[in-house]
């Protein structure tokens, strides 16, 4: 990646005769990538910032931190870059859904509790082109009847419930998939 400040280079001329004529043609520094890879947002909703402490006998003893570890090896196998947040808001998960729009290819989402209420995640996520997975770390369906119920299934390509942390890389596999990138 070139230094902050440093402007593009400009080829040299190109020789008399040439069929484009001896226009100077744009090239990236050395070294520097012709493409940039857009990056595929994982987030994740309310109190997943206890992963691992909160009821370990249900949610098991991985933390955030190892979700994100897990995440970010499995993308970086497919060449995606990874934004990984967390919130315990609804609004900043909306935020970051709105930004994911104009800057991912794909986003992967653990909504949490905010599966089963928040309507505006539902429209966040409506607005989105690219490939939207929802990932819950429990059966959510062998839970309470009120966890069967998802808003944000009404957009998601995918759904993958009770695997564990290991929903996340199945997910960003799937997401690889689709996009026609090789592990």
């Amino acid at each position: 990646m070139r230094s902050a400040g440093k402007p593009a280079g400009l080829a040299p001329p190109l020789p008399k005769g040439h069929p484009r004529g001896d226009r100077r043609v744009f090239q990236p520094w050395p070294n520097e990538s012709r493409t940039m890879t857009k990056p595929v947002y994982v987030l994740n909703g309310p109190n997943l910032n206890l992963l691992g402490k909160r009821q370990p006998h249900i949610y098991g003893r991985d933390t955030l931190a190892d979700v994100e570890a897990a995440c970010r090896e499995t993308a970086a196998a497919f060449g995606f870059e990874v934004r990984f947040h967390q919130s315990n808001a609804e609004h900043e998960i909306i935020g970051w859904i709105h930004e994911a729009r104009e800057t991912a290819v794909g986003l992967v989402i653990n909504p949490a509790a905010f599966s089963h209420t928040s309507i505006a995640i539902l429209d966040a996520l409506n607005a989105c082109d690219f490939p939207v997975f929802e990932v819950h770390v429990t059966n959510v369906h062998r839970r309470e009847p009120f966890r069967h119920r998802s808003y944000v299934s009404l957009r998601a390509d995918g759904v993958i419930a009770g695997f564990g942390i290991e929903g996340y890389a199945l997910a960003l596999r799937r997401l690889g998939t689709l996009l026609g990138k090789d592990a």
